[in-house]
């Protein structure tokens, strides 16, 4: 998966990309929780962990949960997040405003024209596959497009909630795009529903708003449905 990670933070030793990365997906996290997460000591974790503060890429808050010494809960310090893959940048926003100054509805023709190619590769790849499948390879190319994306399965919740899965997204690729269009949020959610037809698709979190993920529930649709 280094490939799909931006240059700097594929160059790092393997465990200190490790620890980034798990706290990219958790928000943040304790030493024990991230030496249980990688398999790894404590003593190993911590060590790490003070290297990646030296510089400047990990801080962390005190917790107070009963007496004694606190404990330290650790999340990525802000020059962390240009380590990450963005697929887009300043620039494009840059561009995006002025092709709006000349033709307002051409930004919103633009999203489209880039969900519908999306689509149609990804259609390509998922072909033939079953519904379980199709949501593994879904996730893939959101992985592959910088998404740091993962998938885990979601349980039951009545005859009318069957099982499903829960796809997230640790990292917005296209977070200063997102940030200044609407669009780009819509076109997303588009793309699951239309990729996975046969799916309920429902965004449970969302970066913009203040979560560390965007999330979407997939639940099989029923033949009634």
């Amino acid at each position: 998966m280094a490939r799909h990670l931006g240059p700097a933070l594929a160059e790092l030793p393997p465990t200190r990309r490790a620890l980034l990365i798990a706290l990219r997906k958790r928000g943040e996290a304790r030493a024990e929780e991230l030496a249980d997460g990688l398999g790894i000591t404590v003593g190993a974790v911590r060590q790490h962990l003070q290297g990646l503060a030296a510089a400047d890429l990990v801080g962390h808050r005190e917790e107070r949960p009963g007496p004694g010494r606190p404990r330290h809960v650790y999340r990525l310090a802000p020059a962390a997040e240009a380590l990450f893959p963005r697929a887009y940048g300043e620039l494009t926003v840059e561009l995006l405003d002025y092709i709006g100054d000349e033709d307002p509805g051409l930004i919103a023709r633009a999203f489209e024209r880039r969900r519908r190619a999306r689509v149609e590769r990804t259609l390509e790849r998922v072909g033939g596959l079953s519904f379980d499948e199709r949501v593994a390879e879904v996730t893939r190319v959101l992985d592959e497009d910088g998404y740091l994306a993962d998938v885990e399965p979601l349980p039951a919740d009545g005859p009318d909630r069957p099982a499903g899965w829960r796809i997230r997204e640790h990292n917005c690729a296209i977070l200063a795009v997102a940030q200044r269009y609407g669009h780009a949020c819509g076109a997303e959610i588009a793309f699951l529903r239309e990729v996975l037809p046969d799916a309920e698709v429902t965004r449970v979190s969302h970066i913009l708003t203040g979560a560390h993920a965007c999330a979407y529930e997939v639940r099989r649709r029923s033949a009634e449905q």
